[in-house]
């Protein structure tokens, strides 16, 4: 039997790429906004051919609240106010968004719709400093489920009041010029 005059190669290392869970825990700065990127360096996927690995990049999503809306550094905020405190003025207490609460004053008169500024509530910027502003808008609230009593006193306010309305005097006024206007 002839012998062989090959000499034996030794094997060549392949590269062998391992996928592994690991937990991470991540810093996540104050201000960030949806879509926010944070880069963690060398965290991720390894180099090809034993190369560094690469970079890790998270993209935040931020949970929309139950309250507040943000636009930026700006919250808003719907608030509902009864009619006797709009009509008469008076102090409520707002909720701002590290879990305390401001007190505003709100001046009589005061119609659904109307906004208030409340300085340095809102949210922090991203490595900025100093905070943004709160917004709470007005809903002036129609009372429900009235007694009879209550229907009694409204109907005698309302034959008392004489221009105490002046966004629906304005309004029926323009409309009584405009059908004028339409008969000649």
């Amino acid at each position: 039997m002839a012998r062989s005059s090959r000499t034996p190669v030794a094997p060549v290392p392949v590269p062998v790429r391992v996928q592994r869970d690991r937990a991470l825990s991540v810093n996540i700065p104050a201000g960030v906004e949806t879509g926010t990127r944070i880069r963690l360096g060398g965290e991720g996927e390894a180099g090809m051919r034993g190369g560094p690995p690469g970079d890790l990049y998270i993209f935040v999503e931020v949970t929309p609240h139950k309250i507040f809306e943000r636009e930026g550094r700006e919250l808003h905020c719907r608030v509902p106010v009864s009619m006797t405190v709009a009509a008469l003025g008076g102090d409520i207490e707002v909720p701002t968004i590290d879990g305390g609460r401001s007190r505003v004053k709100i001046p009589s008169g005061s119609q659904s719709g109307r906004q208030m500024r409340l300085r340095g509530k809102g949210m922090p910027g991203l490595r900025q400093p100093g905070h943004g502003d709160m917004f709470i808008e007005l809903a002036v609230e129609t009372p429900v489920n009235l007694t009879s009593r209550q229907k009694e006193l409204l109907k005698e306010f309302e034959s008392l009041a004489e221009d105490n309305n002046p966004e629906s005097t304005s309004f029926f006024k323009s409309v009584k010029n405009f059908w004028d206007s339409m008969k000649g």
